[in-house]
């Protein structure tokens, strides 16, 4: 625990305090939304308690408007500063487990992260993701099934995944589509593809995050991992990533992404071995399996 501590404040200031959380929260009252009201009084509540128990400076706060007016300026079609922040802040995280409880043997989900691009080309099973990016080729296959054991066909598969020098296609300036698709599972569920073996990278650390990161004393660096987002009819949509058994960074990813269950082995196979849909590889080459189990889009009633 810090060793800082509260000054403290007389009984008339904590009540003048309280009346003006009262006075704002009770503002929301009208709010025609429900929803929308409890949030943004559950909001003021927090966002006072911080203020007063930090005992917030003036200073203080005008960083922390600066800070995000940062985050809006670096902020494009390309690159969206206020997901990274929530990310390293482990609100992404959080969202994710408060909207994906767990269910049976549904395979878990983590973080979307700020690189997914919608308009993704499409590819055959067996095809290449990759677009000629750079890296240790890699073969995925598995299934999609439902949480009964039966194989879900059709379902549509997209992922995405960041070259071996750590970068996605849209942080370059080219135009580039490369280590990105998306396929469907076959009549009997099953799915296969090549990429690229995952490899360790750094968030963006060149704007307000990573300046934010390097003054606690934080890594930017994620897990080496794949991107997968899987949607079926009357599936709950799957958003998660596969991560390398063995990588040094498990144990602390940036954005604290990494789940047990999502940690696979990743076997390294010599050029001369034959690649299960007979592709020749100029050199080494590895492969993993990946089997998905979708939630059912609604839990049934209790």
């Amino acid at each position: 625990m810090s060793s800082l501590t509260s000054p403290q404040i007389s009984a008339e200031q904590s009540a003048r305090e309280a009346d003006l959380v009262a006075t704002v929260v009770a503002s929301f009252d009208g709010a025609e939304d429900a929803r929308l009201k409890q949030l943004m009084q559950a909001l003021t509540r927090h966002l006072h308690a911080f203020v007063r128990e930090v005992r917030l400076t003036e200073s203080e706060w005008e960083k922390a408007i600066a800070f995000l007016t940062d985050c809006g300026h670096i902020t494009n079609d390309r690159r969206q500063e206020f997901i990274l922040l929530s990310d390293i802040l482990g609100i992404s995280m959080q969202t994710v487990a408060v909207n994906n409880e767990a269910y049976a043997n549904a395979t878990e989900a983590t973080v979307f992260g700020p690189f997914f691009v919608a308009d993704a080309p499409r590819i055959d099973i067996g095809g290449d993701i990759s677009g000629g990016a750079p890296g240790q080729p890699c073969w995925i296959e598995g299934s999609v099934k439902d949480t009964e054991g039966n194989p879900i066909p059709g379902a549509r598969i997209e992922v995405w995944e960041a070259d071996e020098d750590g970068f996605y296609d849209v942080q370059y300036t080219d135009d580039r589509v490369a280590g990105r698709a998306y396929l469907h599972s076959d009549a009997d569920g099953n799915y296969a593809f090549w990429g690229l073996t995952p490899t360790p990278y750094p968030i963006p650390y060149d704007g307000p995050v990573g300046k934010l990161l390097e003054a606690v004393g934080r890594s930017p660096m994620r897990a080496s991992h794949l991107h997968f987002m899987v949607t079926a009819p009357g599936a709950r949509t799957l958003v998660t990533h596969i991560f390398v058994r063995g990588d040094e960074l498990l144990s602390r990813d940036s954005v604290f992404g990494v789940k047990d269950s999502l940690i696979y082995d990743f076997e390294q196979h010599a050029p001369s071995e034959a690649a299960p849909d007979g592709r020749s590889n100029a050199g080494s080459w590895a492969s993993t399996r990946f089997d998905i189990v979708l939630a059912p889009a609604s839990e049934p009633a209790s």
